[in-house]
């Protein structure tokens, strides 16, 4: 089950998440708030709000976070922590096109993963900036297209760029398209990025 498929599947009844067996308590508070976080907002969310719709109470939910801050840092403190070690992974692999067409496999199943966050940061930049941690997002991603081309000309490190970019924007642009299932789309995206990259 992709990580789009259980935010919808999750949804909402009476106005409360319903639990999803195999998630642990952290991660639904994560994905709960950021879903309201994009459809009210940031600002006009708050941790009454992201308690209500999980079911519990808002003592339960200061358990594991103090603050909206709070869980959009460890939101992106996991990603970046994901991303760091496929990028271990990748430094310790030849440089070759099966390598680079790994690490685009690796990244779009981190992605999909991580649906709720990469449609939150999307749609919904100011609570991302407030994190202080959008500077240690693009290192990442600095270190993750400096492994998909080899030294040339700009325009190879640019498609090299734009393999990576598609991947983010094609997730959020075509949520809710109907020019396939999400498996389709998630193939048609990494076919583009193979693309790319073999041309870098």
């Amino acid at each position: 089950m992709t990580a789009r498929e259980s935010a919808r599947e999750r949804g909402e009844r009476n106005g409360r998440a319903r639990p999803v067996a195999g998630v642990d308590t952290r991660t639904r508070i994560q994905e709960v708030a950021l879903e309201l976080f994009t459809q009210q907002g940031y600002e006009k969310t708050s941790l009454r709000e992201i308690a209500d719709r999980l079911g519990v109470t808002k003592a339960a939910l200061y358990y594991h976070f103090k603050s909206k801050e709070e869980i959009v840092s460890s939101t992106v403190e996991d990603f970046l922590t994901d991303i760091d070690e496929l990028v271990a992974w990748a430094t310790e692999q030849p440089r070759t096109t099966e390598t680079r067409h790994e690490l685009l496999r690796r990244y779009s199943d981190l992605v999909d993963r991580r649906f709720p966050a990469m449609r939150f940061f999307q749609q919904n930049p100011t609570g991302t900036h407030k994190t202080q941690l959008g500077e240690e997002f693009k290192e990442r991603m600095q270190a993750m297209h400096g492994l998909l081309y080899d030294d040339g000309p700009p325009a190879q490190r640019i498609r090299a760029l734009l393999a990576i970019v598609g991947m983010h924007m094609g997730t959020v642009i075509f949520e809710n398209d109907d020019y396939g299932t999400p498996e389709e789309l998630k193939q048609a995206t990494l076919d583009v990025a193979f693309e790319l990259v073999d041309r870098a």
